[in-house]
């Protein structure tokens, strides 16, 4: 029971934070989406604040990681969602946006990336910390570096799953979807990250009504939120081949995306566009 507080938290965070979001709703919300359909982008605005009010409930290291991570993350989609220049909309991912860092020209969406990927860094080193502590590691040039290690690593595995679950947020409901999928597992495994992975589905799955609908969406408000939560889950798990893994996983997918579509990959696979399309109106494929 204890593992669905957190879920059931969230859920009904972001439940009361959609109500009251909607009764704000104001026309800079509002967005079109691929099927040239207005959502509006409170939809990311509650799954932000279920998110992070699912994750401080948790308690511990985690709970103060994803504080920061799913603060940092939220505020900052907030600001790319609504303050980003009409001439810089048609820069996108890693590349452009670093692209255009390069030539002098800054971004929402650079100011975005390297905020996140900053608070990421806190956030792992919160974790690696708690696990020092608790291993009672000795020795100080070897538990510094191994640390320091630890903390970059579990930072980039929270800043690359919040991109990453930002960039499947291209159709109604898909970054739910795999949100769900993988927090659902972490939060059965038990551990230090169960708590969290727990508050990710919770927060996922209340938000997914008004999504599927396509009358909300999450925008990089939400699905930046959302991302780091499930990545704070990933880094506090206590093995390093797992959390390697999970940082491989991330890594490949966000180089993929660079030169793949995802929506496409998702289209020419059967099983992969049938849980797609769940909950969706069938013309939204």
């Amino acid at each position: 029971m204890s593992r669905l507080l957190p879920a059931l938290h969230a859920a009904a965070w972001t439940a009361a934070a959609s109500v009251q979001a909607r009764r704000s709703d104001r026309e800079s919300w509002h967005r079109t989406n691929f099927r040239g359909r207005t959502v509006s982008l409170s939809g990311g605005i509650a799954t932000a604040v279920g998110t992070l009010a699912g994750t401080a409930s948790v308690g511990g290291a985690p709970a103060l990681a994803g504080a920061v991570a799913v603060t940092a993350a939220g505020g900052l989609g907030a600001l790319d969602d609504l303050t980003e220049r009409e001439q810089d909309r048609g820069t996108k991912g890693l590349r452009g946006h670093l692209g255009a860092l390069a030539q002098g020209t800054v971004t929402t969406g650079a100011v975005k990336l390297l905020g996140i990927t900053a608070a990421s860094l806190l956030a792992g080193t919160v974790l690696a910390d708690a696990r020092r502590r608790a291993s009672g590691a000795s020795g100080p040039s070897a538990s510094f570096a191994a640390t320091a290690l630890d903390s970059v690593t579990s930072g980039a595995l929270v800043a690359g799953t919040a991109n990453l679950l930002n960039l499947l947020d291209l159709r109604p409901g898909r970054a739910l979807k795999a949100a769900i999928l993988l927090g659902a597992p972490l939060a059965a495994a038990g551990g230090p990250g169960a708590g969290i992975g727990s508050a990710v589905v919770g927060s996922a799955v209340a938000a997914a009504p008004t999504d599927l609908a396509e009358t909300t969406m999450l925008g990089d408000t939400g699905a930046n939120a959302l991302g780091a939560a499930l990545g704070v889950g990933l880094a506090s798990h206590p093995h390093p081949a797992v959390r390697l893994g999970a940082l491989a996983v991330v890594v490949a997918g966000t180089l993929a995306s660079e030169r793949v579509s995802f929506s496409r990959v998702i289209d020419a696979t059967p099983a992969l566009a049938w849980v797609d399309g769940l909950g969706r109106d069938g013309a939204g494929r």
